[in-house]
């Protein structure tokens, strides 16, 4: 009977193992594959970390604002256009404006990283 068990358990752990080691492949080849999407290097670095702070890409933030280019003034336009379509007062949704703030945080995070250095330290010295 011991005998038994013991085959059961060595089997299950086989088994165990085996599925563990599909996934840790399968993830190590999506996280490959997200970083060639991000353009890989210190780019690629950058861009998933803004994706993983604000929780969400670049992209989905412009399909999000309905955006084709990112231009400051058409931004700001769909992004309060949207926010006060999805007013609670109006019948809207609060999940809703959760996205588009969140959209419009990963797009000026976007600008921020983008932005020349001598011009970021300047700003910080006059606020």
């Amino acid at each position: 009977m011991a005998k038994y068990i013991a085959q059961i358990i060595v089997l299950g752990a086989q088994v165990v193992g085996r599925a563990f080691a599909r996934a840790l492949k399968q993830e190590i080849a999506a996280s490959q594959e997200a970083a060639k999407r991000a353009g890989g290097g210190p780019e690629g670095t950058r861009r998933a970390a803004a994706n993983a702070s604000t929780g969400i890409t670049l992209e989905e933030a412009m399909q999000i604002l309905n955006l084709d280019k990112l231009d400051p003034e058409k931004i700001q336009k769909n992004y309060e256009h949207l926010f006060s379509m999805n007013e609670k007062a109006n019948g809207g949704s609060f999940y809703l404006q959760s996205k588009i703030v969140r959209a419009k945080e990963r797009i000026d995070a976007e600008y921020k990283q983008k932005e020349p250095e001598p011009e970021r330290t300047q700003q910080k010295d006059t606020s």
